[in-house]
């Protein structure tokens, strides 16, 4: 039995939140059934090999299927047949993922014919509109884009509602050592800090910082901080004292430190290079130590 749904085919703003159709030309592609839903067994549905989604939330999946149970499918899932009785998801494996365990036996879908190319496209948009991918998830699904499919960064940027700068971004981050992705992707450490790792040429102290940042759970600023230090550095021993925060100061720099410390009467962090180049951290606990240091300055200017 099929069930009749009218598109609303009126202009829309340009924005990503328009839908797959608004941001991705359809134009020369034959659409079967694309204003009817049809129900499609679920045996007669695969996967699509080249979705951009790797990993699915097994928790998030559950919840879906118990709203599914309760009040059915919202919204149909997009299909392409691909033979005789088969039929390829192009958006919604979620949707049938999570009908197939709460055990229904059919799912409401559109059915269209597509290009391998569209159908990654329709894909990839689907997830970045629903926040459904990880930063490696969308780099390799960019990569894939550009491979297979021979589209620029420039081409892509415009597919997806991205700025070129952001896709360059992404795609950086399959440069990084494959411990540094899976922890990414794991959501064990931020893409700021990714980009930050980036700033080093050596795979190698790429992961030594990266076990550092695992250990003592760095923010993002702090691991920025580091990395313009190993820079910094002269030679790699001291980059590799720099990440084990074993840097050592000159003798000079220490003295003044330790004078800082004493003339303001407080804690005082200060990192330098071997180049001379460095920073003064002035920390305090609350408004009465900000309040004294604010006094020990206003007491230099009057001087």
């Amino acid at each position: 039995m099929a069930v009749h749904k009218k598109y609303n085919n009126g202009t829309k703003s340009n924005a990503l939140g328009r839908g797959l159709d608004a941001l991705i030309s359809t134009e020369g592609v034959r659409t079967q059934g694309s204003s009817t839903i049809n129900e499609i067994p679920l045996d007669q549905i695969e996967a699509n090999p080249n979705q951009p989604r790797r990993e699915f939330d097994d928790e998030a999946l559950h919840e879906l299927a118990e709203s599914i149970k309760a009040i059915g499918i919202i919204q149909p899932i997009t299909l392409r047949q691909v033979a005789e009785n088969r039929f390829q998801i192009i958006a919604g494996e979620r949707r049938w993922r999570a009908s197939q365990l709460v055990g229904l036996r059919a799912i409401p879908a559109y059915i269209r014919t597509i290009s391998d190319e569209s159908v990654m496209e329709m894909a990839l948009v689907e997830n970045i509109q629903r926040q459904d991918l990880n930063a490696i998830e969308i780099a390799l699904a960019y990569e894939h884009l550009m491979e297979n499919n021979e589209m620029t960064q420039e081409k892509i940027a415009e597919r997806v509602g991205k700025s070129r700068a952001a896709v360059a971004n992404y795609l950086r981050l399959l440069k990084l050592p494959a411990q540094v992705q899976m922890a990414l992707q794991k959501k064990e450490i931020d893409m700021g800090h990714c980009r930050a790792l980036l700033a080093l040429d050596s795979p190698s102290l790429q992961i030594k910082l990266f076990h550092e940042i695992q250990k003592n759970g760095y923010s993002v600023r702090k691991v920025e901080e580091m990395v313009q230090q190993i820079k910094d550095s002269e030679d790699n021993e001291t980059a590799k004292k720099v990440i084990k925060g074993k840097a050592e100061l000159p003798e000079e720099f220490t003295l003044l430190k330790n004078r800082l410390s004493q003339f303001l009467n407080t804690k005082v962090q200060f990192t330098c290079s071997p180049k001379g180049k460095g920073k003064i951290s002035i920390p305090f606990a609350n408004e009465e130590e900000l309040e004294h240091i604010m006094n020990v300055f206003d007491q230099l200017k009057q001087n």
